[in-house]
C-alpha cells in the first residue's frame, strides 16, 4: 500500500494499536526535549518515579524561557536543571544558547525519528521529516523512562504547495493562510503533511516557520519530506550523515486535502487576540504602532533577521516605536554580527535581546497598555505578552519591519523599495560550546540534585472518588487557552517549580477571585469548571492542570478539549467530560452544585455518565473519550501514582 510520510513515521515506531484514525496507539520515542518552564517538573517527576537514567536515544534540556534573573528563583532553577541533566543523562543547553526548537533542529534533529517535547511547539522539528509532538511534561518524563507515548491515531491532512511566493511574501504568510482558512481548531486530531512542487522554494528554516505554528491549528504534528533542502541544511550543520530521504510514496492518499497556490498569496496578519483572526495586511494599514518584534521560535532563521536588517540599513526607526530583535539562537546572533547585519539593526535603533523566548512567553518586552504590538511570535492570546490588556498582532518579519519604519501598520509592498536579497554566510556558525553532553553513567549516579528554596516537592494526589459533589466555580466560553488557565510571564513563571505558589495565579486572567474561592473549599468538596469548545488550546504546560488540581479541581466539563491539555488533565487525576449534547451547556451555570455518581463502574463499562444539577433537578448526559489505560490512570489519581506501581524504571 502506498504510504504518506506520516504513515511511514508512525508505522516504523508503532508499538501497540492499529493505524486507524481515532484509535489509541503507542509509539516508540527516539528523542525528547524539555525547556525550563516545564523541564523542572519533568526532572522532579523522573526523581519521583525513581528513574536511574533516560532510555531514549537522545534527550535534551534547554534553558530558554525564564532567562531574566531579577532574583534567585530563575538562577536556582537553572542550576537545578543542569544538575538534573547530569544526573539523568541528558544534554544541557545553557541560558543564552537559544530557543529549544531551532537549537534542537541545528544540533540533534534527524529525519525519520520521533521527538516528544514538553513544549507545544516541538512540532517545529517536523520541518526535517521527523514526527515531532508536544505533550505534557509527565508524558515526556515517561518517554524518557523508556515507556511508549500514547496518542490518538490522527488523520493525515495533506496540503499541496504549488507555485512560488511573490516578493514581500514569506513562509509566515503560508501558515497564516492556513489559519485564515481553518482557524485554531482546524488541525485538531490531524497531522499536517505538506507536499508539492512549491516545496523546492522553501528552505528548511522556512519549513520550520510553518511547522512551528501547526500548534496554533491544534494539530498533533506537522510533517515535511526529507529532501534536497533537508540535506542542504544538515550539510550546513556538518551533519550530512544524519540525512535520509523520506518522501511520500507515489499514489499516497490523505484523509483531507487542500492546496495553497503560493504565487497567489499576499502579506497577512493575525489580529488581536487569536492566531486564527487572519486578514490581509492591506485591510489594517495605518493603525498606530508601539512595538515591532522580530524573532522567536516561529521565525528563528538567519533570513528572518537579515531581511529586517537589510530593510532598515541606513535608516532610523521612529523614536515612538520599540523595535525589538529577539535572536532565537546564539549561532544566528554570531552570524548576524559576522556579516555586519547586527550593526545595521543597532544603528537603526533596534533593541537587541539575548537569545531565548523572552517576550514571546511574556518574559520582558511587554508592550505599553492600549498600544499595538506587531510580532513574529506564534501566539497572541490575551495577556500572553505580559500586558494584561494587550493588543498583539502576528505577522512576518517583512510586515513587522515595514511597520516599524513607518510607525504605523504598513503593507511592505507599499514601501517603494526593492525586495532585499538575502545572502547567506558561506560557512555556518557552529558554536556548540554552550551544549553540555551527558555524563557517563558511573559519574552521573554520583550527582546530587541542586534544589534551591523555590523548588517544592510535587503534591501527593489522591485517587479519583467514586462519587463527586462539586460546585461549579467557573463557566467559560470557547477556545480558552492554557495561558488563561495558567498565565506565563515574568510575574508567574519563576514559580514553575513551586506548585503551591504558582497555583495562586490559576485562571487569574479569567477571574481573579478563583484562587481564593477554590482555596476556601479545597479540603471539603473540591470543585469543577465548565467550558465551551477547544478547552485548553495552546501551551503544553502541565501547570495548567496540576495547579488547579492542587486547588481541588476534580472534573472539567466542556464541549470539546484540545489534545495536550485533555491528556494533562488525565495525567493529574482530573476527570475530563464532554457534553453529549452541546445545547446542554446552556443548562449549567457558575455557582451550581452538581453530583456525579458511580464514576468507577460507569467509566469502565461505557462512555456515558450523568451530571445532576442538584438544585435544578436537571440531569445532563455526558461522555468521555478515555481508553482503558487512561481510565486506570485516572482511578489511580494520575500518572505518577500509576507509574509508581510499575517495576521497570530502575
Amino acid at each position: 500500500m502506498a504510504l504518506n510520510i506520516t504513515q511511514k513515521l508512525i508505522q516504523s515506531h508503532l508499538l501497540d494499536g492499529q493505524m486507524i484514525a481515532g484509535h489509541e496507539i503507542a509509539l516508540k520515542i527516539d528523542q525528547t526535549l524539555c525547556q525550563d518552564a516545564t523541564g523542572t517538573l519533568v526532572m522532579l517527576e523522573l526523581e519521583a518515579m525513581g528513574v536511574a537514567r533516560v532510555k531514549t536515544e537522545l534527550s535534551a534540556q534547554y534553558v530558554d524561557h525564564n532567562l531574566i534573573q531579577e532574583d534567585f528563583k530563575n538562577a536556582d532553577d537553572h542550576l537545578f536543571l543542569e544538575s538534573a541533566a547530569q544526573r539523568f543523562g541528558v544534554w544541557f543547553s545553557r541560558p543564552g544558547n537559544g530557543v529549544s526548537h531551532p537549537v534542537h533542529m541545528q544540533n540533534f534533529g534527524k529525519p525519520g525519528k520521533t521527538l516528544l517535547g514538553s513544549d507545544s511547539h516541538t512540532c517545529a522539528a517536523g520541518c526535517l521529516g521527523m514526527l515531532a509532538m508536544g505533550a505534557g511534561g509527565l508524558e515526556v518524563a515517561m518517554a524518557m523512562a523508556g515507556h511508549p507515548f500514547y496518542v490518538t491515531m490522527p488523520k493525515v491532512f495533506g496540503i499541496k504547495l504549488t507555485g512560488k511566493m511573490p516578493e514581500w511574501v514569506s513562509a509566515k504568510d503560508i501558515i497564516l493562510e492556513m489559519l485564515r482558512r481553518y482557524d485554531v481548531k482546524g488541525g485538531v486530531n490531524c497531522v499536517l503533511e505538506y507536499y508539492g512542487s512549491g516545496l523546492k522554494h522553501l528552505t528548511a528554516m522556512d519549513r520550520h516557520v510553518i511547522a512551528n505554528m501547526g500548534a496554533e491549528l491544534g494539530a498533533t504534528a506537522t510533517v515535511f519530506p526529507s529532501d534536497k533542502e533537508t540535506y542542504k541544511f544538515l550539510l550546513s550543520q556538518e551533519r550530512s550523515q544524519d540525512w535520509i530521504e523520506l518522501v511520500a510514496d507515489k499514489g499516497a492518499k490523505y484523509d483531507k486535502k487542500d492546496e495553497i497556490k503560493l504565487d497567489q498569496l499576499e502579506p497577512l496578519i493575525a489580529l488581536p487576540s487569536s492566531p486564527g483572526k487572519v486578514v490581509p495586511v492591506s485591510e489594517v494599514v495605518g493603525r498606530d504602532l508601539y512595538q515591532a518584534y522580530i524573532g522567536s521560535s516561529a521565525n528563528p532563521g538567519y533570513r528572518d533577521y537579515a531581511i529586517a536588517a537589510l530593510m532598515v540599513k541606513g535608516q532610523r526607526i521612529p523614536s515612538r516605536v520599540s523595535f525589538d530583535i529577539n535572536p532565537a539562537s546564539r549561532n544566528e546572533l554570531e552570524e548576524l554580527a559576522n556579516e555586519g547585519l547586527l550593526s545595521d539593526l543597532i544603528h537603526a535603533g533596534a533593541r537587541i535581546h539575548q537569545a531565548g523566548c523572552n517576550g514571546c512567553i511574556g518574559m520582558g518586552q511587554a508592550p505599553a497598555s492600549g498600544r499595538n504590538s506587531l510580532r513574529t511570535v506564534p501566539r497572541n492570546f490575551p495577556g500572553r505578552s505580559g500586558t494584561r490588556e494587550d493588543s498583539v498582532y502576528l505577522c512576518s518579519p517583512e510586515v513587522a519591519t515595514a511597520s516599524a519604519l513607518k510607525g504605523v501598520i504598513t503593507d511592505p509592498r507599499q514601501l517603494g523599495i526593492p525586495y532585499p536579497k538575502v545572502k547567506y554566510p558561506r560557512k555556518k556558525m557552529l558554536n556548540r560550546d554552550l551544549l553540555t553532553a551527558p555524563l557517563a553513567l558511573e559519574k552521573a549516579l554520583t550527582i546530587k540534585l541542586v534544589k534551591g528554596p523555590n523548588i517544592a516537592s510535587l503534591p501527593i494526589l489522591t485517587p479519583l472518588s467514586n462519587e463527586l459533589t462539586l460546585p461549579v466555580l467557573l463557566k467559560m466560553g470557547d477556545n480558552i487557552s492554557t495561558d488563561e488557565i495558567m498565565p506565563a510571564g515574568a510575574r508567574v513563571l519563576p514559580f514553575r517549580s513551586n506548585i503551591p505558589k504558582i497555583s495562586e495565579f490559576s485562571f487569574d486572567v479569567i477571574d481573579e477571585s478563583y484562587f481564593k474561592r477554590a482555596k476556601d473549599i479545597v479540603n471539603t468538596t473540591g470543585h469543577m469548571v465548565v467550558a465551551g469548545e477547544n478547552y485548553g488550546q495552546g501551551s503544553s504546560r502541565e501547570h495548567a492542570a496540576l495547579a488547579p488540581r492542587y486547588l481541588g479541581l476534580h472534573a472539567v466539563l466542556a464541549k470539546s478539549f484540545a489534545r495536550i491539555h485533555w491528556q494533562n488533565l488525565v495525567n493529574f487525576g482530573i476527570l475530563p467530560l464532554t457534553f453529549s449534547n452541546a445545547s446542554d451547556y446552556e443548562k449549567i451555570s457558575q455557582g451550581d452544585v452538581v453530583e456525579i455518581k458511580e464514576i468507577h463502574d460507569k467509566l469502565k463499562s461505557g462512555k456515558q455518565l450523568t451530571v445532576v444539577i442538584k438544585d435544578k433537578n436537571i440531569s445532563i448526559p455526558v461522555t468521555h473519550a478515555l481508553s482503558p489505560r487512561q481510565i486506570e490512570i485516572l482511578l489511580d489519581g494520575g500518572l505518577i501514582n500509576w507509574a509508581r506501581k510499575q517495576s521497570d524504571y530502575k
